[in-house]
């Protein structure tokens, strides 16, 4: 196989301080398609210049296939039918919040697991929504600046009194890691019950009543995920969580 394999010939930066890590993902990529690879390093910057002039590019890796110049690691993943082609790909995407919601339910599975001997609990219910609420929460932590700034597109409160946006996050957060702990009910309820509600509001108002296209901050400030369905459920789960907590407060339970 290796005789009649396709050769393709990558240039790439490979310098002392410097391997470009575009360079050796399109290098794996081209071998798991079953091409025999030309690897030709690019070993100073002299070198580098010298390559994008000649072949009139702005960036490397670049890609040759029999002769024809297939492009940058972005160009080379629809060539070889990894992506779809651009015009087809979409600016939007799920993959963040289900990542997160599918980590936060393992968690409070093998949580409840750990500490009852079985999945199949109400704590296990709690735990996911109150570990889903503290990932999210870490999300927006790690840019709150540009979080606001996304988030007044859409939250109602926040367009009212600006700096709400930067306390969300913290809000949130506080709220999820007191309920995961089971401590300070009279604090995280409300807490949850008052951000999910205004949260719920402003999304269906934006989603459902405006009909506005926008992409949600549920996930942070550079946000991929469309505002819609997964937006309000987070918020809904507060909102659950909130009346169940200060049920179980009040009740004394």
């Amino acid at each position: 196989m290796a005789e009649t394999a396709k050769t393709a010939r990558l240039y790439r930066m490979v310098m002392p301080d410097h391997i470009c890590p575009y360079g050796l993902k399109s290098k794996d990529m081209l071998e798991r398609h079953g091409y025999r690879v030309e690897d030709h390093h690019l070993k100073t910057r002299e070198e580098t210049d010298a390559f994008q002039r000649k072949h009139d590019v702005e960036t490397t890796p670049q890609t040759f296939i029999e002769d024809e110049r297939i492009g940058g690691y972005d160009d080379l993943r629809v060539f070889l039918g990894v992506d779809p082609p651009k015009e087809e790909q979409s600016d939007t995407s799920y993959r963040p919040v289900i990542a997160i919601f599918s980590v936060a339910a393992l968690l409070a599975l093998g949580l409840a697991l750990h500490q009852y001997g079985t999945v199949l609990t109400w704590q296990t219910v709690i735990w996911f929504i109150s570990l889903s609420m503290t990932i999210l929460a870490i999300q927006k932590l790690q840019d709150v600046e540009q979080f606001s700034i996304m988030f007044l597109n859409y939250d109602l409160l926040a367009r009212r009194f600006v700096p709400y946006g930067k306390v969300y996050p913290y809000g949130e957060a506080v709220a999820g890691i007191l309920m995961t702990a089971g401590l300070l009910p009279w604090l995280s309820a409300p807490v949850a019950l008052f951000v999910g509600t205004v949260g719920a509001v402003s999304v269906f108002k934006a989603v459902y009543i405006d009909k506005r296209e926008l992409k949600c901050a549920c996930v942070g400030g550079n946000s991929s995920v469309p505002l819609g369905f997964i937006s309000l459920t987070e918020n809904l789960m507060m909102i659950l969580m909130g009346l169940w907590m200060g049920s179980r407060f009040l009740l004394g339970a």
